[in-house]
């Protein structure tokens, strides 16, 4: 059997010639097929089509989570309101809470003339720093005394982090000029005002006192004006003495509640920026860059997606595309090793 290099230089040799009528139908198959169409020309490989749609895919989808960033970026994040709502319409004996700074919160938080009732308020200020720490806890004790109030508890701290905190009792019909004056003092982050009505506890009360001191005063008329017998007469001593000591107690209580409801207690803590973990507002570039990072996440997660999704196909498409690769290559191998 002749190998295949032998075979090879045995056809050059020979150098066998086309027949005329197969050179003439070749000619006419020549002359008959269409020219290749300008598109086919323009044709480009599938490897320089991957080197230049990749780099422009993710050129574009920088591009559009740049500009999404930077849409959102004049959004700004909006703030966590610290404070207690108010009740619409509060009940009697119920306490009353009134959060915000504004003077609509306050006027709804004022005590109600001739009424007895109870008034606190909690306030939270921040300032630069610490040095404007102590001067307003200082401002902040002044402004009580000129209000006629006086200092319950203070507490100051200076350094890095500097706070105060300070529990003062103004009168309440100026409880309204406390807060103004307080608020003056730096930045507000949290006010909150309680109003508590007394008034029914304080009828209550007197009405009560009025019951004993009429009891007294029966007691002592029978004993000024009849004659009892001892066990009588020792009976309605020890009840009169039993009235006379919760008529006592009673007076202490009508006197413990109007002096709460003359005198509001104010609870101010003033804080420095590092002291009350207040985060500084982000600029437009951070931003910018947050929404940027958030769309290309976005983008990685929907290309990821498709990735999983289109992978068994492209997975099957290329074994089948090796195979019939091979395939081609053993017949060309058989046809010429035969």
């Amino acid at each position: 059997m002749t190998s295949s290099p032998d075979l090879h230089a045995e056809l050059r040799a020979a150098r066998p010639s086309a027949p005329p009528d197969l050179r003439a139908r070749v000619r006419e198959l020549a002359a008959a097929e269409p020219a290749p169409s300008p598109i086919h020309r323009l044709r480009l490989p599938s490897r320089r089509i991957a080197l230049v749609a990749l780099p422009a895919a993710a050129a574009i989808a920088v591009a559009s989570a740049g500009v999404v960033g930077l849409s959102r970026s004049d959004v700004a994040p909006r703030s966590t309101a610290v404070g207690a709502r108010a009740e619409k319409t509060p009940r009697a004996n119920a306490p009353t809470s009134v959060a915000g700074a504004s003077s609509s919160a306050q006027d709804s938080a004022a005590p109600t003339p001739l009424r007895a009732q109870q008034v606190s308020a909690t306030l939270t200020l921040q300032v630069r720093n610490s040095n404007a720490v102590s001067n307003a806890a200082r401002d902040a004790l002044e402004l009580t005394r000129s209000l006629g109030g006086y200092v319950v508890s203070s507490s100051v701290s200076t350094g890095d982090t500097g706070n105060a905190s300070l529990v003062v009792r103004v009168p309440v019909r100026k409880v309204q000029d406390a807060i103004v004056g307080f608020s003056a003092l730096g930045h507000i982050v949290s006010q909150q005002v309680n109003v508590q009505d007394l008034q029914e506890s304080l009828d209550a009360l007197e009405q009560r006192e009025a019951t004993v001191r009429s009891q007294i005063a029966r007691i002592r008329a029978r004993l000024a004006s009849e004659s009892l017998d001892p066990v009588t007469e020792a009976a309605l001593r020890s009840r009169l003495q039993t009235l006379r000591a919760g008529l006592v107690q009673l007076r202490s209580q009508i006197a413990a509640t109007n002096t709460e409801a003359q005198m509001s207690t104010i609870q101010l803590t003033i804080v420095t920026p590092e002291a009350s973990g207040a985060a500084p507002a982000s600029s437009r570039i951070d931003r910018t860059i947050d929404g940027a990072l958030n769309v290309l996440a976005w983008e990685g997660v929907v290309a990821l997606g498709l990735l999983i999704v289109v992978a068994p196909f492209a997975i099957v498409g290329f074994a089948v595309w090796l195979g019939r690769r091979l395939y081609r290559r053993r017949e060309e191998e058989r046809l010429l090793a035969a």
